[in-house]
C-alpha cells in the first residue's frame, strides 16, 4: 500500500470546506468492460478488485440522511475497511450549511460530459465548480484513474421506501442492488434504471467506474427521520459488506430481479395565464409510488374539484409530489417494469 495522500478541497475564497482521506489505496485499476445492456443471458463475469470506493451525501443541502451518514463515518475516521479504502465525502459543503438544495443551481445536474468539459468563467454557479472539482479528485469521469465505485446517499419526499438509482445497468452496481435486498426482505426495496448513457450521466456517481445512488423515503426536506436514516444506514454496510466479500473471492449466484425502466415524467397541469400549477396530485394517486397506474385511473385533481385521468398506457409511478420538482416541472415519473437476469459475478484474478 502508498502512503496516505490527504486532499483538501476549498470554495472561491480559499476556505477549507472539509478533509477527506484518499490514503492507503491500491493501485488505480483500469477500466473494466461496463456491460450496459445486461439482459441477454450469461453465466459468469469477473471485475478487477474494487479497492477505491466513495460514500457521498449532502448533493442536495436539505437531504439530511446522507449528510449525517457521511459525518459519522469522517468521525470515525475508518478510511480503511477491510480490502478497500473509503473515503466518505460532503459534496455540497455550502448547501448542507443553508439547509439548501442547491445555492446557485443543482449540483446532481452537472457531470454531463458536456457540462464537465465546458469553461469555468467568474459567472459560472458555484455547484458546476464544485462538479468540476469533484470530477477532478474522483475522475476525471471515464478515466482508468477514476474511482472504482461511489455510492451516493439521498433522500426523497415521495413515498418510495428503499431505491437504488442507476444510470447505466452495470453487473457490479446490480449485484450489490440484489445482495442488500436479500439482506433487508422487510424494507420496500426497487431499483430504477434512468435509462442514460455513461456520457449522459448527470449525476455525482456518474464520475466512478461503476456508481449507483441510494434513495430513501419519505422524508420532509431539513428532517431527520430515525427509521428512514437507519433505513440508508443499513443499506450502505450491505454494500461495503458486498465489496469486501467480493474483494476477497466470494463468487456471487446470478439469478433474477426487477428494475423500474424510467420512461417519461409527466407535469402538473398548468395555468396558462400564470404557469403555476392548475391541480393537486389525486389522492387515489398519492403516496402509491411503484403501483401501476392503469388507463383511465385518477392522476390529478384540479383546484375546482375536477379530476383529471391518466391517459397513456399501464405504467409504474415514481417520485409522486417529489418537492424538489417542482420547479422542475415533474409531478410524477413513470417506468416500466422488467426483469433481468444477472450472471454469477467474482474477482478477476490479477
Amino acid at each position: 500500500m502508498g502512503r496516505k495522500k490527504r486532499l483538501k478541497l476549498s470554495n472561491r475564497a480559499g476556505a477549507s470546506l472539509f478533509r477527506v482521506s484518499l490514503g492507503a489505496l491500491a493501485p488505480r485499476s483500469k477500466v473494466a468492460a461496463v456491460q450496459t445492456e445486461p439482459y441477454a443471458e450469461m453465466d459468469q463475469v469477473s471485475f478487477p478488485p474494487l479497492s477505491r470506493v466513495v460514500v457521498s451525501g449532502g448533493t442536495h443541502g436539505n437531504e439530511l440522511s446522507g449528510a449525517y451518514i457521511v459525518r459519522q463515518m469522517q468521525k470515525e475516521n475508518s478510511d480503511q475497511t477491510g480490502s478497500m479504502s473509503v473515503c466518505p465525502i460532503l459534496n455540497n459543503p455550502p448547501a448542507i450549511d443553508a439547509c439548501r438544495r442547491y445555492i446557485d443551481t443543482d449540483l446532481n445536474r452537472c457531470f454531463t460530459d458536456a457540462l464537465l468539459n465546458a469553461q469555468l468563467t467568474d459567472t459560472s454557479p458555484s455547484e458546476l465548480r464544485r462538479a468540476h472539482e469533484l470530477n477532478s479528485l474522483l475522475g476525471p469521469k471515464g478515466s482508468e484513474g477514476a474511482v472504482d465505485l461511489l455510492c451516493d446517499l439521498h433522500n426523497t419526499t415521495s413515498n418510495m421506501g428503499l431505491c437504488f438509482i442507476l444510470n447505466v445497468l452495470d453487473w457490479i452496481p446490480l449485484h450489490i442492488v440484489k445482495y442488500v435486498q436479500n439482506k433487508m426482505p422487510s424494507a420496500p426495496s426497487r431499483l430504477i434504471h434512468t435509462n442514460a448513457t455513461k456520457s449522459e450521466g448527470y449525476s455525482v456517481d456518474s464520475v466512478a467506474k461503476h456508481g449507483f445512488a441510494i434513495e430513501v423515503g419519505p422524508q420532509p426536506h431539513g428532517v431527520l427521520r430515525a427509521d428512514v436514516y437507519n433505513m440508508m444506514k443499513e443499506a450502505v454496510g450491505h454494500t461495503l459488506e458486498w465489496l469486501n466479500e467480493f474483494n476477497t473471492g466470494t463468487t456471487f449466484p446470478g439469478g433474477e430481479m426487477e428494475v423500474f425502466v424510467r420512461e417519461k415524467a409527466v407535469d402538473y397541469p398548468r395555468d396558462p395565464e400564470s404557469g403555476t400549477p392548475a391541480a393537486v396530485i389525486h389522492p387515489e394517486l398519492q403516496d402509491n409510488d411503484f403501483k401501476l397506474l392503469r388507463h383511465g385511473d385518477p392522476m390529478f385533481k384540479s383546484f375546482s374539484g375536477e379530476t383529471l385521468n391518466y391517459e397513456g398506457e399501464d405504467l409504474y409511478p415514481f417520485f409522486i409530489n417529489e418537492c424538489a420538482y417542482y420547479e422542475k416541472h415533474v409531478a410524477f415519473c413513470l417506468a416500466k417494469r422488467r426483469t433481468i437476469t444477472l450472471p454469477s459475478i467474482q474477482v478477476k484474478e490479477t
